[in-house]
């Protein structure tokens, strides 16, 4: 690889320099991509030889002892990523819970790295903490939740579910006289989590990173909508009251990673409310629902949460990570509070210069609410909300699609932007059938569709399904059904194949 003149390399991009050099590399960049035609959701050929060329593009593994340049850095990154990368503005790309970024977004990110504030301490960004202020109480006020609720923003909804199951432990400890942070869990002897089966893996996590154990999370039977069943919840804690397992929290579901359905939040809440348990609703893909007239409905109840997860780089089409833990009230929080000498002094706290150290396990915070602002500021509750109803249109019309196939089988409707189906085969095992088909879409660059294992029948095993989520607005019913007439000429081909390994010679997809 030919190496590209340079500034050498006692030059910086000082911040001297501005936004506006950081604009001009930017361009630069693009401007290498610009003229090339659109990619596919993914690049042609078996994960470890893509992997490999990117590599080899990469250069040397030996740290260089001298640089390319920051220009030729860029465009060579933008080249790397452009050819080797996910394409998510593409058609056909419908896998997983990762819209494309509105632009107005990417470049409010942008500024944010610009900036390199953080939310630790006023001094460390004070625009940036009434922005997240502003942002929190605006979605709050979305959901419902009284004029004492807060929020913070995180890296993650999985790291959201995290802090709200610490705080919900941190307040029955509190409830019981027990100082958490200071003595342990020990002494609420065996405290657990009630969700959904179909819930969250991150509740699991959670519940491990906090020394309650997996085993902590009990899980509570759905009904034939995947939605956690009431009566069901109501035995689940009958059984645990005559065990030596104490529940503190129930996690509601508005918005299942795999089927888009919501629990039945209103009497999951009466449930809470009368047993006296923390009530969490992980609504890190429903939450979007709120900016809908048609959706919103879907989330009634929601309202009276203890606390809320939502994830806008889902429906909110912004760049990851766009999380927010929303508390019903914000003195919840006072179990992270913490005084450190050189960033939140009592008298610096008096005078008005806090921050919000005290809401998180982080200290230094990047401004992820620059992108979130900007896009609502935007766009509003109107604009976002048509890109979700565009977005279930399309769902619908996937849904009718499967329906009218006699190869397809429909296992779960769209509920919001989510469609699950599979292929049916007579000779063949239709697992392995419907994970090669779409192993094969993904490796020819064709489509990018998602996979996961539903109970199709109450008391048989999970079974291999495909998955749509959709998720660009910008996609039209033609682009569905062309996925469709894909999706079922691949399966033929493995069919008639019998099974063969994944190819690459799937006709001329690639071309």
């Amino acid at each position: 690889m030919t190496e590209q003149s340079h500034t050498p390399a006692t030059r910086f991009s000082r911040p001297g320099h501005g936004w506006t050099q950081v604009g001009r590399q930017l361009l630069g960049a693009a401007a290498t991509v610009a003229d090339r035609p659109p990619r596919p959701p993914l690049p042609f050929g078996a994960p470890d030889e893509v992997l490999a060329r990117v590599t080899d593009e990469l250069g040397s593994l030996d740290l260089p002892r001298t640089g390319i340049g920051e220009q030729a850095a860029l465009d060579r990154m933008a080249h790397i990523v452009h050819e080797y990368g996910l394409n998510l503005t593409h058609e056909l790309c419908a896998a997983h819970l990762q819209p494309p970024p509105l632009s107005v977004a990417v470049a409010a990110d942008a500024l944010a790295s610009a900036t390199n504030a953080s939310l630790d301490t006023y001094d460390s960004g004070p625009a940036t903490l009434a922005i997240e202020a502003w942002a929190v109480q605006a979605l709050a006020g979305l959901a419902g939740l009284p004029s004492s609720a807060g929020g913070v923003f995180g890296p993650g909804g999985s790291y959201s579910n995290l802090l709200a199951m610490l705080i919900a432990r941190d307040q029955a400890g509190a409830a019981r006289g027990i100082d958490i942070r200071h003595d342990g869990v020990s002494a609420l002897g065996r405290p657990v989590v009630l969700c959904s089966r179909v819930a969250h893996f991150s509740l699991q996590r959670a519940c491990a990173a906090l020394g309650l154990g997996e085993s902590a999370v009990v899980t509570v039977d759905c009904d034939e909508q995947h939605r956690m069943d009431p009566d069901a919840l109501e035995a689940t804690l009958e059984d645990l009251a005559s065990s030596n397992r104490t529940p503190f929290a129930v996690v509601a579901t508005a918005g299942t990673t795999d089927f888009g359905t919501v629990d039945p939040l209103p009497r999951i809440a009466e449930i809470a409310d009368r047993h006296g348990l923390w009530l969490h609703v992980d609504a890190a893909y429903g939450f979007g629902a709120l900016f809908s007239d048609r959706f919103a409905g879907l989330l009634e109840g929601i309202g009276v949460a203890d606390s809320i997860t939502l994830d806008l780089h889902k429906v909110g089409w912004q760049p990851a990570a766009a999380s927010l833990l929303l508390l019903a009230d914000t003195d919840s929080f006072s179990s992270l509070d913490r005084s450190v000498a050189y960033l939140n002094p009592e008298d610096d706290l008096a005078a008005g210069f806090g921050g919000q150290l005290g809401l998180t396990l982080q200290t230094t915070r990047r401004p992820d609410v620059l992108k979130v602002a900007t896009t609502l500021l935007a766009y509003g509750r109107d604009g976002l909300g048509e890109m979700l109803d565009a977005c279930h249109d399309l769902a619908r019309h996937a849904q009718r699609r499967v329906q009218a196939q006699p190869q397809l089988e429909l296992v779960s409707p769209a509920t919001l932007t989510t469609v699950v189906f599979r292929y049916r085969c007579d000779d063949l095992d239709i697992d392995q059938v419907n994970a090669e088909l779409r192993r094969r879409l993904i490796s020819s660059g064709t489509a990018l569709i998602g996979r996961t294992q539903v109970r199709i029948e109450p008391d048989a095993p999970p079974r291999t399904c495909l998955k749509l989520t959709l998720l660009n607005p910008e996609t039209s019913p033609a682009d569905i059904d062309r996925l469709y007439d894909e999706i079922l000429r691949v399966a033929l081909e493995v069919e008639s194949e019998g099974l063969a390994p994944a190819a690459l010679n799937v006709g001329a997809a690639h071309d």
